[in-house]
């Protein structure tokens, strides 16, 4: 049974989840601020926070930003902000999806279903170079050097790991890793290649992921 806490300064949204996700067979804790949301996280230690933006004193992006601290918990953000800006920034904070209020449970119930599919553990390993991810424990080494990255990032890197050599375009990358998130144009995806590559380069480490001009990235060594 995955634990799912719920994070929201409106009650009648809590307990409407709460309900919903029960019924879904999960066990449901919840949160109505952002300060009693971080001890929640601490007492259930949950498998996929669903978190509102909009609450007074911290709030959800904070939230976010702190929990990304500790681990890569799924975060699925509730927003009745819609402009892509806002998405962006929600993302940037360490989310893995968004959900704009008024929402269809059916969606959220989907998204919910997706990210603890993109959790659920496995035996995989793959390798590219002195590059290696263990999606199983979700770890990542560099040679000897381990690297943190966000889920995103995570997902990022584990789809340039399933196609090594393959020039990748931003719309391939987009439709993998975030899904039908943002409308086109976004920079969302050179931005977080940006994130990749600052982490997978250390001094003196060769570049992995390489722009191909006019056409998007692909993960192959340098010449």
């Amino acid at each position: 049974m995955a634990r799912v806490l719920v994070v929201d300064d409106d009650p009648k949204i809590t307990q409407m989840l709460r309900r919903v996700l029960t019924l879904e067979g999960y066990e449901v804790a919840t949160a109505g601020s952002g300060a009693e949301s971080l001890l929640q996280l601490r007492a259930t230690e949950p498998d996929l926070v669903i978190l509102d933006i909009l609450m007074p004193g911290m709030d959800g992006l904070e939230v976010c930003r702190r929990i990304r601290t500790v681990g890569d918990t799924p975060i699925l953000l509730l927003t009745a902000k819609d402009e892509v800006a806002d998405r962006v920034e929600g993302l940037d904070s360490g989310a893995d999806d968004y959900v704009v209020k008024p929402f269809a449970l059916e969606e959220l119930l989907a998204r919910v279903r997706a990210l603890l599919r993109r959790h659920e553990p496995t035996a995989e390993v793959l390798r590219y170079g002195d590059l290696v991810l263990d999606v199983g424990s979700r770890t990542v080494h560099r040679g000897d050097r381990s690297i943190v990255l966000s889920t995103t990032e995570f997902e990022l890197l584990h789809y340039f790991l399933r196609h090594p050599r393959r020039v990748l375009s931003r719309d391939a990358i987009l439709n993998a890793v975030w899904g039908q998130l943002f409308e086109r144009p976004t920079n969302v995806v050179d931005v977080y290649v940006g994130y990749l590559r600052s982490k997978l380069e250390a001094e003196g480490e060769p570049r992995l992921v390489q722009t191909v001009r006019g056409a998007g990235y692909v993960l192959k060594e340098s010449a």
